[in-house]
This record gives C-alpha cells, structure tokens and sequence, in this order.
C-alpha cells in the first residue's frame, strides 16, 4: 500500500468497515449540497479534488435558477466547479452505518476561494486573523421546533396546524425533556459520535422548541459543527417520525428561534479580551472588537439575517435586539458581554437567529470585530435596562426588512472591504432575488383578511 495519506486514509476507514462517503459543500443558504461516492471514487477526490456543477451557487434555496447572477448562469453553462476535500472534517455518520462524510470547499476557475463558497470565505477571514496575531473560538446555539409532522405531512397541510412534539410553554422542563428522554439521548449521544459535542439541550418556552449550546472550538471547526448540527438534527428527527425547523420565527404567536453565536479572540493560550485591571474588565482589544461590530451592524444585517422570515423576529418584546448595542449581561442588547475580566471573557452575538449560515454569520463576526481593532473603534456607550428601538436617543437601529438590509450591504465599503467585492456582489444579488420571490407571493395572511372584506 502507497504511503500516500489519501490511500491511508481510506484504508483506515474500510478497516472500519466504512464503504461508502458522503461529500459535498454548504452553499449561500446553508444547504449541504453533496453526493454518496465509492470508496474508489473517494480516493481521487482526497487527491486531486472534483468536479461538482456550479448550479449550487446559481440557484435559491428552493432550487429555482437565479436571473440575476453572475458567477454563474445561462452565460457560463453551468460547468463544474472544482470542489476540495477537507480531510479535517472527516467524520462518520452515526445514523447511516457504514458512511463517512467529508466537507469540501470549492475554488474558482483560478485556483483561488470561490466568491460565492461560504467556507472559503470564513478561510479568508482566518487568516486576516492570524496575520494579525489572533485565533478566534466561537460556538453557537441554536433554538429549533420540532412537530409529529413528516415531509408528506407538512407538504399536504401547507405547514399549517402542525402538531407540535410537546403542547404548551415548558421552558428549562425537567419533566418535557424526561418525558422525551430517548430523542434527547439520541441527540445528545448521536451528535457526540458526530464530532459535534453538546454541552446543554433543554426546553425553551413554547410548544415543542429546544434550545442547544454547542461546545465551542477554533471558528472553522464551530462552523463546521453549527451547519452540521442543523443538518443532523433534521436526520435525528426523520428517524424518529419529527420534523424540525430553524425558522427564526415559524408562528407569529409563538417566541421566535434565536441562533447566538459566542466569541473570543486569543493570542497564543492567552485571552486578548481578558485585562481584569481594565474598567470593566474590558480589554482594549476586546472593545475595540466590540466596536467595529455596532458601527458595521446595520449594513452587515443582511449577512446575520439573511431571509424574509428574519426580520418577523425584529419586533418589539420578543427577545431579539433592535439596536446597535451592547451592554454587560445585558440580553436587551445585540452585544451581550460575559464574564467581563475573567478567563471565561466573551461575546455573545444576539443579533442572530436560527437561520443564518454558520460560516457566513461567524465569518462576519470575525471580520467586522478585526476592522475595528484595526481602526481602534471606541464602541457606543454600554447599554444598561431595556435597548430599545432607537431612533432618537441615538442608537442605530438594526433594517427591519431583507429590503432594506440588502440595499444598505450593497452600499457599503467595509462590508467589500472585509469581506472581499465578489463575495458581497453574489450575496447581494441572491438576497435580492429573494425579496423579489417574496414581493410577487400571495400569503394566507392577505387571503385571510381581504378575499371576502374587499
């Protein structure tokens, strides 16, 4: 046998008795696109990359061709992009003995990150970082609903009266998740055999919905663990006769499905946002972090937020911030400080919800927190009580529509400037395009209120 590590591998996982793997790459949705490939197969691609049709970056979420992009289309013919293995990634699939799955990253026609690869951007993003003396951990948590609903029966109900796994509002329920202790199990031991360790899963206020806090690592892996947590948990589910969503707001009556993403910069094994003498506790490097996300918020939002359905969560008492704030403990806040001035010094991102692609939102993140460490960004004034809506007293108010946060992306220089001109041109035309899907539908809410009355 070739010492080659590719051939290496690939041994050591027959010898597992693997035989088949799944590969493939998230795209600007968050939708794992990928294929089941032979062990042979598995080889070449290890080596030398594959080919993988571009049309994953030219269509929307529900697969319909966008008319207005141009890294890929009618124009280009759809040809294959070349997808590379991550082998860092390698994981089995718990719940499909015998596979082994494996993320890719997918380059351009030059060699170079694709401009609409969401994990090549968080690549690029790294290593700003690094050049300049950091390394980022991150984690996510996520909120999510879960019903007794199938594909078939969400489909023939028009996901309307879904019947939720649990009734009523059983927030932190030692009872709720004993009664559903065998799902809970299978989460929890299912997604540690998945390499996506969990550190806390339990009710959240409402029928049906948990919340889950995935134990945080280097950025890349946290994104990696976050957008494979999304999809796991839907496989978990089938298995089990459930259906979930990660809507940031599924029912209007309802709490809407937060997705908070936790945060630290390091310089070696050493925090660079702990300085306990510090006011506050607050290192330089950490407020200046701080600043650069609230003054580059509003014209990131579409980044955090990147679907109609996102912005139903940015109404008045329903947990999710309005502002460009932060405060300390403070949860009214969009930048929520924790455990100021010890070892454990963090930042939580409120501002996300359940939706967001991992490596898009992390990435963001990342980026907007080192533009202001770069220009020494002083952030606002620390937020203490209820955030607000903004407006007068001064605090930028977050867009409240896709609308309007994808116009604001597409006016800023920052964003192409931290986040590179390609990237931002695609995503802009997606969400875009995602606006105009939703100004032409006709929703039950307008049949409701206007077929009879008008």
């Amino acid at each position: 046998m070739s010492d080659s590590p590719h051939l290496k591998l690939v041994a050591d996982l027959e010898a597992r008795g693997v035989t088949r793997a799944k590969i493939g790459g998230f795209d600007v949705d968050g939708v794992l696109r990928g294929k089941y490939v032979s062990m042979d197969k598995l080889k070449g691609a290890l080596a030398s990359g594959f080919g993988f049709c571009d049309v994953i970056f030219g269509w929307d979420i529900a697969d319909v061709l966008y008319d207005n992009a141009k890294v890929t289309g009618w124009h280009t013919g759809y040809p294959d992009a070349k997808a590379v293995l991550a082998p860092e990634t390698l994981r089995l699939i718990p719940w499909e003995p015998g596979t082994a799955a494996i993320i890719a990253d997918f380059r351009d026609e030059s060699g170079g990150p694709h401009p609409a690869c969401p994990r090549s951007l968080l690549r690029t993003v790294i290593d700003r970082a690094s050049a300049m003396g950091f390394s980022a951990k991150f984690s996510c948590e996520f909120e999510f609903f879960m019903f007794h609903e199938t594909p078939q029966s969400l489909h023939e109900k028009g996901f309307q009266n879904l019947t939720s796994l649990t009734p009523g509002m059983f927030g932190y329920s030692w009872v709720r998740e004993g009664q559903q202790r065998k799902l809970m199990n299978d989460i929890l031991e299912g997604m540690k055999a998945f390499d996506v360790e969990i550190e806390a899963l339990h009710t959240e206020t409402g029928p049906g919905v948990f919340e889950v806090a995935i134990r945080y690592d280097d950025v890349l892996r946290a994104a990696d663990k976050a957008a494979l947590f999304k999809v796991g948990m839907k496989q978990i589910a089938h298995e089990h006769g459930l259906a979930v969503t990660f809507m940031a707001k599924w029912n209007a009556s309802l709490p809407g499905s937060s997705g908070h993403l936790h945060q630290s910069l390091w310089r070696g094994d050493k925090s660079a946002f702990q300085d306990p003498s510090a006011p506050g506790g607050l290192s330089k490097t950490m407020r200046h972090y701080i600043g650069g996300q609230c003054a580059l918020m509003p014209e990131l939002t579409a980044l955090y937020s990147p679907t109609i359905n996102a912005y139903k969560r940015y109404v008045p008492g329903v947990w999710a911030p309005l502002t460009a704030t932060w405060g300390v403990e403070n949860r009214t806040t969009a930048i929520r400080v924790i455990g100021a001035g010890t070892d454990a010094t963090r930042v939580e991102y409120r501002q996300t919800a359940a939706d967001i692609n991992p490596y898009i939102a992390m990435a963001t993140c990342l980026a907007a927190g080192l533009y202001g460490i770069e220009r020494e960004i002083e952030p606002p004034s620390e937020v203490r009580g209820d955030a607000g809506e903004g407006g007068a007293d001064g605090r930028a108010p977050i867009p409240r529509t896709l609308k309007d946060a994808a116009r604001m992306l597409s006016e800023s220089k920052a964003a192409r400037e931290i986040l590179g001109d390609r990237f931002v041109e695609h995503y802009v035309r997606t969400r875009e395009w995602e606006v105009r899907q939703y100004e032409r539908a006709v929703t039950d809410w307008e049949l409701k209120r206007y077929f009879e009355a008008v």
